[in-house]
């Protein structure tokens, strides 16, 4: 697993941002830092989500920045040239997967089948995205195929919200989980960062519960 990935474990959470408007994206960014989240992945969903990674990845390079959505060549590319570190799929695609194995450039496809998982091993590949979690059959899902591949590590998403996220990652297969609940686009649209900030302090006490850590951290 890349070293990108085990900060990613750390994290434990991944909040998922479709973005309309690339002049929110640096406000955005700022409110998931303030929230303790220093980590975003920026889909490809809107025709705003290039500049958005673009920004964020110029303003505040501290941010663990991925590019989701990603379903073409072409688009990673863009997002790595844009500034995006790290790739998520939303399927199996082998000639992305293939192009990023080639250019050193982590990606997590998307997998929902022990073929996918298979698949995603041909190419060494060892973290995974469970996508749609929920709709797939949520956390039982994961446990039976995670069963038969001891190496793997999943990032279920889809469905992922702050009332399921803890049971999720109590199970030692699930490196973290994504989710669009604390910025959803309706937040973003609206310019209510603090209460981004907020939902984000939120995830991450449910994530230090579930993973047997006090829930406030240390302070220095």
């Amino acid at each position: 697993m890349s070293e990108l990935f085990e900060e990613i474990g750390k994290i434990g959470v991944v909040p998922v941002i479709k973005i309309d408007d690339a002049d929110k994206a640096l406000p955005l960014a700022g409110a998931l830092l303030e929230g303790g989240i220093p980590c975003a992945e920026i889909t490809f969903r809107t025709a705003q989500g290039e500049e958005a990674i673009r920004r964020v990845g110029a303003g505040l390079p501290e941010i663990l920045l991925g590019a989701g959505t990603v379903l073409t060549t072409d688009q990673v590319d863009r997002a790595i040239d844009a500034g995006a570190r790290f790739i998520v799929s939303p399927g199996f695609n082998p000639k992305v997967v293939g192009y990023c194995v080639k250019r050193g450039i982590p990606i997590a496809p998307g997998c929902s089948t022990p073929s996918d998982i298979e698949a995603a091993l041909e190419f060494g590949l060892r973290v995974v995205k469970f996508f749609p979690a929920e709709s797939f059959g949520g956390l039982a899902s994961v446990k039976a195929m995670a069963a038969p591949y001891p190496d793997v590590k999943f990032m279920p998403t889809g469905g992922i919200t702050v009332n399921n996220i803890g049971a999720y990652l109590a199970f030692e297969k699930v490196l973290a989980c994504g989710g669009s609940w604390m910025a959803a686009p309706e937040l973003i649209s609206a310019g209510k960062f603090g209460a981004i900030t907020a939902l984000c302090e939120e995830a991450l006490r449910v994530v230090r519960k579930a993973r047997g850590f006090p829930t406030e951290p240390p302070r220095p």
